[in-house]
């Protein structure tokens, strides 16, 4: 939106779902795990101290998954931040963790296969209630559609479990725009999750049928920048203008992309944590949204988008 000065700023709040409303910077709790999304982290006081922090800062809404961990981001969660007075605490379902996350080197990701059959999904919501100590889950999210399973069924999952009571918003990772058509067919869809920054915005199509329907979008990864951010590109040269870091300038430019942007940007370190949520009150200049806007789009139309990965944070 433009302020009264003709800079642009982002929108403060979104509504999820029509109902819930949080702020829009996010985080993801995808880091705060071992090495690899892989077990404890080696201070577990730190990350729950991480968490209160994000909290006290204005953080609403948190981003998890049962993979994380698996079960550990979860369980943290829920010793820092329980009963979450005015949170919301987002997961996922319908990914299994069968080691530390990796690539091959033919580029073949390690340590996460697909867990997408209605039984499988009650499973891994019923393991997330537990652990988070709560009755309802107020976001559920699909991690990633199963090849091996109709969408349709997955989907019909989680409206059942939305039936029961034990969901109250559903949402979408790493969809496609046809698979985001079948999922609304069958129930309210209130999030998507997908790879969109300044370095791969090649889902820009995505992101406007968000806009046009009201779903909240969540970029993650949503701080590379890409030869961007690098010296002399869009994103350096607003850092420098701003004396920020072309990260700030990265979640900046998300949140006056669109209003229904929701970044959920994931650390372990304190200082990196209040480095990003320094983001929210940055006011970039109108012809700095569409000089990164414009490069993030011939970018998009020119090269491959970067491979999605299991860290929709």
């Amino acid at each position: 939106m433009l302020c009264d000065d003709g800079t642009t700023s982002a929108e403060p709040a979104f509504a999820i779902g029509g109902e819930i409303v949080v702020k829009r910077l996010g985080f993801g709790a995808m880091r705060i795990t071992g090495p690899g999304t892989w077990g404890p982290p080696a201070d577990p006081g730190a990350a729950v101290a991480l968490l209160r922090r994000a909290v006290e800062l204005g953080v609403q809404l948190i981003d998890t998954a049962d993979t994380y961990g698996p079960d550990v981001s979860e369980e943290l969660i829920a010793a820092a931040l329980h009963p979450y007075d005015g949170l919301l605490i987002a997961t996922k379902g319908g990914w299994e963790r069968t080691g530390p996350s990796g690539r091959s080197p033919d580029g073949k990701l390690l340590g996460w296969s697909h867990r997408g059959r209605p039984e499988q999904l009650r499973a891994a919501c019923e393991g997330s209630l537990r652990r988070l100590k709560v009755d309802r889950i107020d976001l559920y999210q699909l991690h990633w559609p199963d090849p091996a399973v109709p969408l349709e069924e997955s989907i019909g999952a989680l409206r059942e479990l939305q039936q029961e009571g034990k969901v109250l918003h559903i949402g979408v990772c790493n969809v496609t725009l046809e698979q985001l058509a079948i999922a609304r067919s069958i129930v309210d869809i209130a999030t998507v999750q997908s790879p969109f920054n300044v370095a791969d915005a090649s889902r820009a199509d995505l992101l406007a049928e968000c806009e046009a329907q009201g779903i909240g979008f969540m970029p993650y990864r949503p701080l590379e920048g890409g030869t961007l951010a690098e010296p002399g590109g869009p994103v350096a040269t607003a850092a420098e203008r701003h004396l920020v870091t072309p990260g700030q300038i990265a979640l900046a430019w998300l949140l006056s992309r669109s209003p229904v942007i929701l970044p959920i940007p994931g650390t372990k370190s304190l200082a990196h944590l209040e480095e990003n949520l320094a983001a929210t009150s940055l006011r970039l200049e109108p012809d700095e949204v569409r000089a990164i806007a414009r490069a993030a789009g011939q970018q998009a139309a020119s090269a491959t988008p970067i491979p999605p990965s299991a860290d929709a944070a």
